[in-house]
């Protein structure tokens, strides 16, 4: 079933004038010399394996003295911007204790293990080589999901902070099972809400492992959220479906624990509630969001069949005529939030599941 909802390689999209601009006006942008292509001058590699021994398809690189004594200090300079102020006065306390890159996917990112060397806390950071697309997607995540979202951008590369939580794949396969019915039927819940979250702003390819699951202790229980991690397919395929995380056959075991403890009404009321959150948050985030979806509209961010394709079978599911009339992944995706502001009260109960 994937095999025809992802229909081809997405291809990277660069960066337009106005989008750069919006970057800098907003903190987004870094300067700076390293780049994505220069993190892949590595000279050696080992597998990085899981605890069971089995391939992550990650590799941890290696690079001659010379780079790596350059390469440390730029990503240590990158952290402090990323996570501080960009001072240098921390950066004789950070080590830099692994690089890794994957080798499976689209992005093919690094990821930088830094390690504060006073107290041994570590977190990671990623770089990418630069993408309208997932931009577009980190923006619109970070303004509309309940998450904020910290990255940094530059013509050629990317910096994505590290998103924390258990990813969907792992926890089903270790984890789901073993949940007590109670949470279950409030991993069931916050699914229902993700999935309406990613299909209203058409982020795709929400399959497991493009998400995580997220425990958090509260009084005498566990209560699961799930966040998305990679943005990779904002707006790009034609197919309505690949933005419905549901359709994914990755996805039916927690779909099956939806059936299982969910009726309709309680599915309804949960897919009203998220809508009227993000209609809140669109309205909260008015200026800013017209000024990306602005920019969106200029900019080339998929294939003409694909917006042909996607703007239809929208309009077929919400009867909008707005939808037909969209000339680009950007005025489709202004649509959808004209359509989600003013019904979010009055939303229809077609069914999902």
């Amino acid at each position: 079933m994937n095999e025809k909802l992802i229909s081809k390689k997405k291809p990277f999209y660069p960066i337009s004038i106005k989008l750069s601009k919006y970057l800098k006006d907003y903190n987004r942008w870094i300067s700076g010399s390293i780049f994505y292509e220069d993190l892949l001058r590595f000279s050696g590699s080992v597998s990085v394996l899981d605890k069971n021994d089995n391939d992550t398809f990650w590799v941890r690189v290696f690079y001659t003295d010379n780079e790596r004594k350059e390469i440390d200090f730029i990503l240590k300079k990158i952290y402090t911007i990323l996570h501080s102020d960009g001072n240098d006065s921390s950066i004789p306390f950070l080590s830099v204790d692994s690089i890794d890159y994957c080798t499976f996917g689209n992005s093919k990112p690094f990821r930088i293990k830094i390690r504060n060397i006073l107290n041994d806390n570590f977190t990671y950071f990623y770089v990418k080589r630069t993408d309208s697309s997932r931009i577009f997607g980190l923006e619109l995540e970070h303004m509309l999901s309940p998450y904020n979202l910290n990255f940094l951008v530059n013509n050629n590369s990317l910096i994505e902070e590290h998103i924390s939580g258990i990813p969907g794949d792992i926890f089903i396969k270790e984890n789901l099972d073993s949940c007590s019915d109670l949470e279950k039927t409030q991993i069931a819940k916050e699914y229902v809400k993700f999935n309406e979250r990613t299909m209203v702003r058409l982020l795709g390819d929400m399959r497991s492992y493009n998400y995580v699951v997220i425990p958090i202790h509260d009084f005498d229980q566990v209560i699961y959220k799930i966040r998305a991690i990679d943005f990779d397919q904002q707006c790009f395929e034609g197919s309505f479906s690949v933005y419905r995380p549901q359709f994914f056959k990755e996805n039916f075991p927690i779909m099956e624990i939806v059936r299982e403890k969910l009726n309709r009404s309680s599915i309804v009321q949960y897919k009203i509630e998220e809508r009227s959150i993000i209609a809140k948050r669109l309205i909260s985030f008015n200026k800013r969001i017209d000024n990306l979806i602005s920019i969106m509209k200029n900019q080339k961010l998929s294939l003409p069949e694909n917006l042909e394709k996607l703007k239809i079978e929208i309009f077929n599911y919400t009867k909008d005529s707005s939808f037909k009339k969209s000339k680009s992944m950007g005025d489709l995706m202004e649509a959808t939030f004209n359509f989600l502001v003013r019904n979010y009260e009055n939303v229809s109960l077609s069914k999902l599941f």
